[in-house]
């Protein structure tokens, strides 16, 4: 990686609807304390092309992805590590360079040209904000695996599967989403790259078949196929009021689960998890910050997270990666949480 350049650069949160990020003053803020002329802007933009066309410019030194581009700039970055690959979405873009000589100490050779490199380091925000909250002792283990569920089946979902069956000892995954067709996907897709790993790090999937990921369609498709209680719930969609009748019934399921699901699994499966605590409920979202999600689970008795924490869980691995191990190192992370926590506080937008 490069030296950081002490030209002007400028960093970007790309997608639709991100003025209301509270991410900007933390980063530039970062920047300013490592010695860095960077400013981070929400940079909205209607088209892949304009995400791109940032992405090239020479003036820009990283991006952050969101909504709805996770997915559709996979094909057109340059490079993809193993994460963007397994995870099969992307919210972070970096830089690497092609040398015309060996000499790879020569960063700043003449003609050296500069590639669009994705990773996702979304998956770090999931799983530090689920294991923020909630009883240690109860949550899963590689020795006594547990359940998740999300709420959605979009790019932020495939980050929650990795973080919950990868690093959470999640065996068993339900999804509620409004679109059969994109749970579908996500399956397909999770199914698929597990394969191509020919194996998993999860002691309780030796044959490395990923997850079992649980389509729950309806309240009554839950009582009949939910066995295990998800001990993390993770929410990766907008908050809206429910209108249509697919959103409605996706209201309805989450509710089952916060309220009465613990109760209504069989009792013959209930009795290996009946002494498990109510686990977390981490919600994306953050427009505003107290969802309709996370209100109702703090109602019912569940600890919650809310989303702008996964902001602050992700500033190291993004920092590295756009600014190298130097600029990590020297990092204020507490001066930077507290940035973060701040301008939330301070938002008229979110709050």
């Amino acid at each position: 990686m490069t030296p950081p350049p002490q030209e002007p650069k400028t960093l970007h949160l790309v997608g639709i609807g991100v003025t209301h990020s509270i991410a900007p003053a933390m980063h530039t803020s970062i920047a300013k304390s490592l010695g860095l002329p960077w400013t981070f802007h929400a940079t909205e933009c209607p088209t892949l092309a304009d995400v791109l066309a940032l992405a090239r410019d020479p003036r820009t030194a990283g991006l952050v992805v969101t909504m709805p581009y996770k997915n559709t700039i996979i094909p057109h970055l340059d490079e993809l590590d193993e994460l963007t690959t397994e995870i099969g979405a992307c919210n972070n873009v970096h830089y690497t360079y092609a040398y015309t000589h060996t000499d790879t100490d020569a960063k700043n050779e003449p003609g050296a040209r500069r590639l669009l490199r994705g990773t996702n380091t979304d998956w770090r925000g999931i799983k530090g904000c689920l294991l923020e909250a909630g009883d240690e002792a109860a949550r899963p283990t590689a020795a006594a695996p547990g359940a998740g569920l999300i709420i959605g089946a979009g790019g932020a979902s495939r980050a929650a599967v990795y973080a919950l069956s990868r690093h959470l000892h999640c065996r068993t995954i339900y999804v509620v989403n409004r679109d059969e067709g994109e749970v579908r996907d996500l399956v397909r897709d999770v199914q698929a790259r597990a394969r191509a790993r020919g194996g998993s790090s999860l002691a309780e999937d030796p044959a490395g078949s990923g997850p079992e990921i649980i389509h729950v369609r309806s309240v009554e498709e839950a009582e009949r196929c939910v066995v295990q209680k998800p001990y993390y719930i993770v929410g990766t969609v907008p908050d809206f009021e429910p209108k249509t009748e697919a959103e409605r019934v996706v209201a309805e399921v989450l509710e089952w689960f916060l309220e009465r699901g613990e109760t209504a699994i069989s009792t013959a499966t209930a009795t290996t998890t009946a002494g498990r605590k109510k686990g977390v409920v981490l919600d994306m979202c953050f427009k505003p910050r107290r969802t309709r999600m996370l209100r109702l689970a703090e109602r019912l008795g569940w600890p919650v997270v809310e989303g702008t924490h996964v902001i602050g869980y992700q500033i190291e691995e993004q920092w590295r990666l756009w600014a190298g191990e130097e600029a990590v190192a020297q990092m204020d992370r507490e001066g930077a949480w507290r940035v973060l926590l701040q301008a939330a506080e301070e938002s008229t937008v979110i709050n």
